[in-house]
C-alpha cells in the first residue's frame, strides 16, 4: 500500500481544515516546498498536493507551488483543487504534476472528465470520490450532490477509471480513525482492479496495516503527521517493509 502525504495549500501555504471547513484552517508552514522535502527525506515518493484556492475559485490558483515542489524533490505528485477545464490540466501537467484528481468536475461535467481519461488515459486521472453519508459532494465541500457513492464509483469504472480517492468527509481532519467498513464496502462492489486510495480520518499508525489487508491502494495522511501522532519514522520502516 502507498503512503502518500497531503500537503493542503492556501496562499501558498500548508494548511489543514477540519471536515473541509475553511473557517478552521491551521497554518502548519509557509512554506510547502520544506515540508515536501522533509516527506522526501524519510523515503517517501508519493505525494497528494491540493489546491484549496483553486476548489474555492473553480480553476487553478497555486500552479507555482507545484512547479516548485516537482521542480526541487522527485515525488510524483497527483494534484487536485479546482480544476474544471483542459486549460487548468495543461497547466497542472505542465507544471509537473503526474496525476490530477477530479471531483467536482466528474459530478457536474461527465463529458469533460471522460475526454479527459481519453485524452490521458486512466493512469493519469484519478476520479475523486469524497462523501457524506455516502453521498457525492462537491465544490470544495461545500454543497453535496444526489450523486450515490458506489454506483458513481462504478459509472467512471465502465469509462476505465482505475485509481480513486475516496475521502469520507465526516472523518477529515478528525483524527478519529478512517471509515474502514465504507472501504471494505467500495471494494465489494465494484470490479476488481479499482486503486482504491483511502483518505480521511487516520489518526494512527496502526491504521495503515487494516486499510492494507482491507485492499486499499493507497492512503493519504494528513493531520496525523503534521500534529505527530504519526511519525515520519513509521512511515520510513512502514514503506521498507512493504518492499
Amino acid at each position: 500500500m502507498r503512503i502518500i502525504p497531503a500537503i493542503d495549500i492556501i496562499d501558498g501555504k500548508c494548511v489543514r481544515l477540519s471536515k473541509g471547513d475553511y473557517n478552521t484552517k491551521k497554518i502548519y508552514n509557509e512554506n510547502p516546498l520544506e515540508v515536501a522535502k522533509e516527506f522526501e527525506a524519510h523515503g517517501i515518493e508519493y505525494l497528494h498536493l491540493v489546491d484549496l484556492d483553486g476548489a474555492k475559485s473553480k480553476h487553478i490558483v497555486n500552479h507555482k507551488v507545484l512547479e516548485q515542489i516537482a521542480s526541487k524533490t522527485n515525488l510524483k505528485i497527483d494534484f487536485g483543487g479546482g480544476l474544471k477545464s483542459d486549460d487548468d490540466l495543461r497547466i497542472a501537467f505542465e507544471n509537473g504534476a503526474r496525476q490530477i484528481t477530479g471531483g467536482s468536475v466528474a459530478v457536474k461535467d461527465r463529458a469533460m472528465f471522460s475526454s479527459w481519461l481519453e485524452k490521458f488515459g486512466a493512469d493519469k486521472i484519478i476520479l475523486g470520490a469524497d462523501a457524506l453519508d455516502e453521498k457525492v459532494a462537491v465544490s470544495g465541500w461545500l454543497e453535496e450532490s444526489k450523486e450515490e457513492l458506489v454506483p458513481f464509483i462504478q459509472e467512471y469504472q465502465k469509462q476505465g477509471v482505475s485509481y480513486v480517492i475516496c475521502t469520507d468527509i465526516s472523518k477529515d481532519g478528525m483524527l478519529e480513525g478512517p471509515s474502514f467498513d465504507l472501504y471494505a464496502k467500495i471494494i465489494a462492489e465494484t470490479t476488481s482492479g479499482l486503486k482504491l486510495i483511502a483518505s480521511g480520518g487516520i489518526s494512527t499508525f496502526d491504521e495503515l496495516p487494516k486499510l492494507a489487508e482491507i485492499g486499499c491502494e493507497g492512503t493519504i495522511i494528513g493531520k496525523a503527521i503534521y500534529e505527530n501522532r504519526i511519525s515520519m519514522k513509521q512511515l520510513e520502516e512502514f514503506i521498507l517493509n512493504s518492499k
